[in-house]
């Protein structure tokens, strides 16, 4: 078992685990994990851009005010203010690094516009910006002496005060423990602190926009360290995802209606969305994902249809070039034809509860990014803030851990990890359909309108699988495979638990059974 120490441990390998890792690299030595490659994450996958005011006439009020009126009134106001405040900094920075943003014509960038925004406040590269961001962050990282990159690591557990070789119950985090991808080998990471940037649990659901990665791994492994869990409900349905048996989970970004795109009926060539709001197509992406689940349901349709192609062609192929030439390769062109599409699950706005410095509630444990509840996004996140929430959290952490590292205690003795009573497994068959199984029954049951029957039966189904995990990973050699399964049980049960908890409709959680919105926004806060 190889043993590895720094100063500080970072889980996650995307714009909030590289942007902690470079701010603090410069004074200390920083250990950054991937699952799998670097660029593997969310982060390259984003391809819409980051919410920030930079036009002229625009103002931080009004990017606050849009940000809590999507979230339907349950964002922490003091957040939203400390990370919209935060945005035009975050850009520079970025900017700074070489990301080549869009250049406007009398503005310094380009800025579009999105569902939810009143002003146009986007700064993007092209139709890929995430993947830009990404590679900007990675190449500053990779020549950064003091940040040793870790691919292929799956993350298993954080290291706490019961694997101390001398037991504290403290639950003070020292590191992960990790499996080598390639070889199967246990490593324990430690440093004095640990930040844990691993991204969203979309995979959760049968039809996601999110890379296969997204199953939740930090949420499920500070929830059994002790962490508390809050607003797992509220998961974002993109609107609008490429339906195609062939491709899988390829996003076709928020921008394309902001600037014109034309939600129709694939039956009549009909607009819908006018009759669901007076935004239409503009409205916030719960809106607009409940009215396409509404009318595929209604007329017991696959997928309806998104269309732009009557804007002329240079428009269409100088906004969105990577969408084009990836339609075009499967005989989709968007200059002459619709784009068939469904919702499909795409951004966990619930997490691991933090505080405005990026501190969970173990000692030595800090998060940022998709894998937290800061109280920016609410019951809803307003597009483009997500990116910008990993920049400011990621910062937040990095500069708290800076102010106080003096003060904290280098790790104890730690056990190594014990393989002793355990086997290679011989049925990974019952992983992969356990798998399969899981995402099955959140789509059906915990999807975009909910029951509480159907929350019920879920929560029935969650118990069943379990236990059957729990034997499972009792017996049997830790695999990446089974570890994500693990935490996918652990997630799923947090959403279902925060759903039936709460008795109202609000942003994304609607609910059949209390449709009304309850007078007053509360959080849904799960203790372990």
């Amino acid at each position: 078992m190889a043993e590895y120490s720094f100063d500080i441990v970072v889980i996650g390998s995307g714009a909030a685990g590289l942007t902690a890792a470079l701010n603090l690299a410069d004074r200390y030595k920083v250990a950054v994990l991937a699952k799998a490659g670097i660029s593997d994450g969310s982060t390259a996958w984003a391809q819409g851009g980051i919410a920030a005011v930079l036009e002229e006439g625009d103002t931080f009020e009004s990017h606050i005010e849009d940000t809590m009126v999507a979230g339907a009134g349950l964002n922490n106001r003091a957040t939203v203010e400390f990370v919209v405040e935060n945005a035009p900094k975050a850009i520079e920075k970025l900017a700074a690094l070489g990301v080549p943003f869009n250049p406007g014509g009398d503005e310094r960038w380009h800025l579009t516009r999105e569902g939810g925004h009143s002003h146009r406040r986007i700064v993007h590269v092209d139709d890929a910006t995430g993947q830009a961001v990404q590679r900007a962050l990675e190449q500053a990282a990779v020549a950064h002496p003091n940040i040793s990159l870790f691919p292929d690591r799956a993350a298993i557990d954080l290291i706490t005060g019961k694997h101390c070789a001398r037991y504290s119950g403290d639950g003070h985090v020292w590191g992960v423990y990790a499996v080598d991808r390639a070889t199967g080998t246990i490593e324990t990471f430690t440093g004095r602190a640990t930040i844990l940037a691993t991204g969203g649990a979309s995979r959760a659901y049968l039809f996601s926009t999110s890379p296969r990665g997204s199953t939740g791994d930090g949420i499920a492994m500070a929830w059994r360290a002790g962490c508390r869990v809050s607003n797992m409900e509220f998961n974002q349905f993109h609107p609008t995802c490429l339906f195609n048996t062939e491709v899988k989970n390829f996003l076709i970004t928020e921008a394309m209606r902001g600037e014109g795109g034309l939600l129709k009926l694939p039956t009549n060539g009909r607009r819908f969305m006018p009759r669901f709001d007076k935004r239409a197509e503009l409205a916030p992406r719960d809106i607009v994902a409940r009215a396409i689940d509404h009318e595929i349901k209604r007329l017991g349709l696959d997928y309806v249809h998104l269309d732009i192609s009557h804007k002329p062609a240079e428009f269409i192929e100088a906004h969105f070039p990577t969408i084009h030439a990836r339609l075009l390769a499967i005989g989709i062109d968007i200059t002459k034809e619709p784009i068939p599409i469904v919702p499909a699950a795409h951004y966990t706005c619930g997490g691991v509860l933090i505080d405005m410095k990026g501190r969970t509630d173990l000692p030595g444990l800090y998060a940022a990014g998709e894998v937290t509840q800061s109280g920016l996004h609410g019951a809803n996140r307003l597009a483009s803030n997500s990116l910008l929430e990993c920049f400011v959290f990621g910062d937040a952490a990095a500069e708290h851990i800076k102010r106080h590292f003096d003060e904290m205690p280098t790790p104890p003795a730690i056990r190594p990890w014990d393989e002793s009573r355990v086997t290679d497994s011989d049925e990974e068959v019952i992983v992969q359909h356990n798998w399969r199984e899981i995402r099955r029954f959140m789509w059906d049951y915990v999807g975009i309108v909910r029951t509480t029957k159907r929350l019920e039966r879920a929560q029935h189904r969650v118990a069943l699988l379990r236990q059957e995990v729990a034997d499972y990973y009792g017996n049997f050699r830790v695999t990446p495979d089974l570890i994500e399964l693990r935490n996918l049980v652990d997630v799923a049960d947090l959403i279902v638990r925060s759903a039936l908890h709460r008795k109202e409709s609000r942003g994304l959680h609607y609910t059949i059974d209390y449709p009304d919105m309850l007078d007053e926004a509360v959080d849904t806060i799960l203790v372990p």
